[in-house]
C-alpha cells in the first residue's frame, strides 16, 4: 500500500496526516482529487462517523481510505461540542465562527470549569466492504482560553491552552503539536498496528 484517501477535504487536516505518514512513504491524498461526494455524518458518536466518511472514501475510490473523526469536548458544556465541532456555529460554520460560538458558550465561567480535550478517531478500511476496519483512538487534555493566542493549527487551536507548553495549540510549532496532540498519538498508535500488519 503506497496511497490512502484521506476522506476529508480539509486543508489542516491533510498536512497533518501527510506529515505524520511520510516516514512509511505512504502518500495520502484528499478525496477532493477523486470529486469524492462528502459522505452524511449521521452517526452519533466520533467512530460511527469515521466509519461512514472512510467508507465512503474507499467506495468511490477504490482505494483504501483513512478517516478521522476528532473534535473538542468541554466538561462544562457536558462534552459539547464533540461530533458537532466542526459545525458548532451553525450550517456554513468556518473555524473562527465556531471558536467564537464556543467562547460565547464559556462566558463568565471561571478558568478552573474550562476543562476540555480534543478527541480522535481514526479508521482505515482496506475496501468499502472491510468488516473489520482498523480503528485508533486518542485524546488531548488541556483547557479552554478566554481569547484567542496565536496563528498556527486550525480548528480550536487558538483557544486550547496546552500547560506542558504554557502557550495555546496555535502557538506550538508543528513538530511540538504532532509529539503531543490527539491525532498524532492516533496517528502513532496507527501506524504500529499497521506495521505489525503489513511486517
Amino acid at each position: 500500500m503506497n496511497k490512502v484517501v484521506l476522506a476529508s477535504g480539509n486543508k489542516g487536516k491533510l498536512r497533518e496526516f501527510s506529515e505524520l505518514f511520510a516516514p512509511l512513504d505512504i502518500e495520502v491524498v484528499p478525496q477532493s482529487d477523486f470529486n469524492v461526494p462528502e459522505a452524511e455524518e449521521t452517526g452519533l458518536t466520533f467512530a460511527e462517523n469515521a466509519i461512514i466518511k472512510a467508507r465512503n472514501a474507499a467506495a468511490h475510490t477504490g482505494l483504501p481510505a483513512i478517516a478521522d473523526d476528532s473534535g473538542i469536548e468541554v466538561d462544562y458544556l457536558l462534552g459539547a461540542p464533540g461530533i458537532y465541532s466542526a459545525r458548532y456555529s451553525g450550517e456554513n460554520a468556518t473555524d473562527e465562527a465556531n471558536l467564537h460560538a464556543l467562547l460565547e458558550a464559556l462566558t463568565g465561567v471561571p478558568d478552573n470549569e474550562r476543562v476540555a480535550r480534543y478527541q480522535c478517531l481514526l479508521v482505515m478500511m482496506r475496501h468499502s466492504k472491510d468488516p473489520t476496519p482498523l480503528i485508533c483512538q486518542a485524546d488531548w487534555q488541556g483547557h479552554i482560553l478566554s481569547e484567542p493566542r496565536g496563528n498556527g493549527g486550525f480548528g480550536y487551536d487558538p483557544i486550547f491552552w496546552v500547560a506542558e507548553h504554557k502557550c495555546s495549540a496555535a502557538e506550538l510549532t508543528a513538530e511540538q503539536k504532532h509529539a503531543i496532540s490527539h491525532r498524532g498519538k492516533a496517528i502513532r498508535q496507527f501506524i504500529k498496528v499497521f506495521k505489525n500488519e503489513t511486517t
